[in-house]
């Protein structure tokens, strides 16, 4: 494991000479900003036990600040749930700092949905006067005008529930 922790080379190595359950490790790189370790332990330790548990992958290396391991984590709701429930159970202290949602809105829509809203899009669809019928968009995609409403429809009522913050489906 190698761990980069952001702290002088001096101060850091000292207290992990002192640390009775790292008794060895190696000094990868040191600067007057940063310590890069390598380590091997033999058990695992409660955060990281916890992390494993729940389900969850932190990468690593872990920039350590004022004392805390700083991470960011891509998981679902119910494991992040998981995650706070198995740190409390083994008594590591945390704090969540922020929760956001994905920002790619692509993944909202399918690619067939997201292909016709970009092309409706480019072609003034939306513009007002338009500048497409909808006659026109499904001729350019070889589709009945009824199909081509059908998919334009999924699409913005996606669109417009993930707006208003309700489930897009």
């Amino acid at each position: 494991m190698i761990l980069d922790i952001g702290a002088p080379k001096r101060s850091i190595t000292q207290a992990l000479d002192e640390e009775e359950l790292l008794p060895q490790y190696e000094v990868l790189h040191a600067d007057d900003q940063r310590t890069v370790i390598q380590y091997e332990i033999s058990y695992v330790p409660a955060p990281h036990r916890a992390i494993l548990e729940s389900g969850n992958l932190i990468q690593f290396p872990l920039p350590i600040r004022e004392g805390w391991a700083i991470a960011d984590l891509t998981t679902s709701r119910e494991r992040l749930s998981r995650l706070g429930d198995a740190f409390d159970a083994t008594g590591v202290a945390y704090e969540l700092a922020a929760v956001r949602q994905s920002s790619d809105e692509t993944a909202l829509l399918t690619d067939r949905q997201l292909e016709f809203i970009v092309e409706a899009v480019e072609r003034g669809y939306y513009e007002s006067p338009r500048q497409c019928t909808l006659t026109e968009l499904a001729e350019s995609f070889g589709v009945s005008k009824g199909a081509a409403s059908g998919i334009l429809h999924r699409a913005e009522r996606r669109i417009i529930k993930r707006f208003l913050g309700k489930p897009p489906i």
